[in-house]
């Protein structure tokens, strides 16, 4: 059995950047940068105004002003302000030539007909400059980023309409076990439906990686070796939930070997989750995940998902939290470090969820996150501050 950190540290090693791949911006969300994007063009392009208001000069301000022109956003400035002259301006609008503020429509009264007066005691500029914001050849999106809703404006603002990305890696799911039944069988005598097949294509497609399920593996050396041969055939990623312990029922771990698959660890010290396996065939990965639900839940954030992050080329680092504890907690036993769900309340204090052990996949549900427990610590006490890794 090997440390937690040190089963990450070997998943880390070991992962290799896939290859990389144009797409369209419209399917980009999810993928990962292969590649530096640059802005085309400064932003804004132009001064531009940041509210509806009138552009003038500030040194006449005192002044009553003669509105020349009415300039929207999309409009070119046809005049330039001279002395005791403003133009009526629209926000997103181009600020004309010899302006140097925009000052608000509520801070002004009319005049007559086509002049105004400013109300207030003073002003801001209330422009946005041209190119504030980005210059033009400016990096606006390194390789590596992972692109979600914000990154995808920034490459449609700087026309980046096929980014070239790192290919998603694809995943295949078995669950093994003759007592699993598929969610849409009741399930009869000492059978339970399968809950980690779904629940794991659920997080791979969450992360935009490709699952491929491949259904149910039997409890037979034959049945387990035809499956997991016909998994590495030609997916990246191998998930087997099951099998991976030292029942006489368990024939994971020595299949994987008579298929080539060079075993990098067999049992983590973490909780949930010790009977957990990695090894790797050519460019081939496997990981053998425990049968329990919220093990493999766990295990799959704490470990798989870093490691399915780097196939595509971007370092993932969780949000974490360090929060005080909202009530005592206690463990008989402190040899592994212990991930639990948790709650954390009004107070920002968090609390432990009701939580029977690693069958429970409920206790999963509505937590905010998992709270460590490193090796050698038996009890929090109110109080102490935890670690918490959002989910």
């Amino acid at each position: 059995m090997i440390k937690f950190e040190e089963a990450i540290k070997i998943t880390e090693k070991e992962a290799i950047r896939l290859d990389a791949e144009k797409v369209d911006l419209s399917v980009a969300n999810g993928r990962v940068l292969a590649g530096d994007v640059y802005a085309d063009a400064d932003m804004p392009p132009f001064n531009k105004s940041a509210m509806d208001g009138f552009a003038c000069r500030r040194a006449d301000l005192d002044n009553v002003l003669e509105v020349v022109e009415t300039i929207k956003a999309g409009d070119v400035p046809l005049k330039t302000i001279g002395k005791n002259q403003c133009a009526k301006i629209m926000t997103g609008g181009k600020v004309p030539g010899g302006a140097d503020c925009v000052i608000m429509i509520e801070q002004t009264v009319a005049v007559d007909g086509n002049r105004i007066r400013f109300t207030g005691s003073k002003t801001e500029d209330n422009i946005a400059l041209q190119a504030e914001d980005i210059r033009s050849g400016q990096v606006v999106a390194a390789a590596g980023t992972l692109l979600r809703a914000q990154h995808i404006a920034i490459l449609a603002s700087a026309g980046w309409v096929h980014p070239l990305v790192y290919r998603r890696p694809s995943v295949a799911v078995l669950t093994t076990g003759d007592e699993i039944v598929e969610p849409d069988v009741r399930p009869e005598g000492t059978c339970i439906r399968n809950s980690n097949g779904p629940q794991l294509i659920a997080q791979v497609e969450d992360m935009c990686a490709e699952p491929r399920y491949l259904g149910i593996v039997p409890d037979t050396p034959e049945g387990t070796f035809a499956a997991i041969g016909h998994a590495l055939e030609d997916n990246d990623v191998v998930l087997i939930t099951g099998g991976v312990s030292r029942g006489d029922f368990d024939f994971v771990p020595s299949v994987l070997e008579k298929h080539g698959v060079r075993l990098l660890f067999s049992q983590v010290a973490v909780k949930p989750g010790r009977p957990t396996v990695f090894g790797l065939k050519d460019r081939h990965f496997v990981f053998g995940l425990p049968g329990n639900p919220v093990s493999s839940f766990i295990i799959f954030e704490l470990m798989v998902k870093p490691f399915l992050y780097r196939l595509m080329g971007h370092v993932y680092r969780p949000f974490k939290v360090r929060l005080p504890m909202g009530t005592d907690y206690s463990r008989k036993k402190a040899d592994r470090i212990a991930w639990s769900p948790v709650f954390i309340n009004e107070n920002a204090e968090v609390i432990p969820a009701e939580y029977h052990g690693s069958a429970h996949i409920h206790s999963l549900c509505g937590a905010h996150g998992l709270m460590d427990m490193p090796v050698g610590v038996y009890n929090y006490k109110k109080g102490d501050l935890v670690n918490v890794r959002q989910l």
